[in-house]
């Protein structure tokens, strides 16, 4: 059976056709869409920063990321991927930032406060694909082996690269995995504002 070229200009035609329809259906719908997305994005970020931060906190607009500020978080098995100043009652008070470490099944994106005395002042998780009911122990803030709530044992601890587990950070039993990767979020937070000066 042979095919004309007819029929392969005809079926062509058709596809293409179709295909221009269903962009120009996608295109519409994201110019509908982007902004409502952007917009709730952008609140879920503050919400992710006011838990973060002391509270009367301000945030101003996020920052351009430096190649020093890059390097130092990846130096410490984090990536940097946002940054925000913070201030309080009108003085610089530190900052927050979106890292992004390796957990035991994924990436864990966690926002870190860091204060202008370059300690933590607060970890929350973004989004993660840890295990259900080990590694989400971890990322829910559930108490540790020392019976304290796993995120909170970060608060007011500094030195980039000090915060070790097993040593001054308590894993959840079944969830060593989770803690080193948050552990690796913290101490990439405090190598930033390291480089930051």
């Amino acid at each position: 059976m042979k095919i004309s070229g007819k029929f392969i200009l005809k079926v062509a035609g058709t596809l293409t056709a179709i295909s221009l329809v269903v962009a120009a259906l996608l295109g519409f719908v994201n110019s509908i869409t982007k902004d409502k997305i952007a917009a709730i994005d952008a609140e879920n970020t503050r919400v992710a920063m006011s838990a973060v931060a002391p509270e009367g906190s301000e945030f101003g607009d996020k920052m351009e990321l430096s190649e020093a500020a890059i390097t130092a978080a990846s130096d410490k098995g984090g990536k940097l991927v946002e940054l925000y100043p913070v201030t309080l009652d009108g003085a610089a008070a530190g900052y927050v930032m979106k890292i992004s470490a390796s957990g035991s099944q994924g990436a864990i994106v966690m926002m870190v406060g860091v204060d202008a005395d370059k300690a933590i002042t607060g970890i929350s998780v973004v989004s993660h694909s840890e295990t259900s009911g080990i590694g989400t122990k971890v990322v829910g803030n559930e108490l540790n082996a020392a019976g304290e709530p796993v995120l909170d044992q970060f608060k007011h601890k500094s030195g980039a690269g000090s915060l070790i587990v097993g040593s001054n950070i308590t894993a959840i039993s079944g969830a060593t995995v989770s803690t080193r990767g948050i552990t690796a979020g913290a101490n990439a937070a405090l190598a930033v504002v390291d480089a930051l000066g």
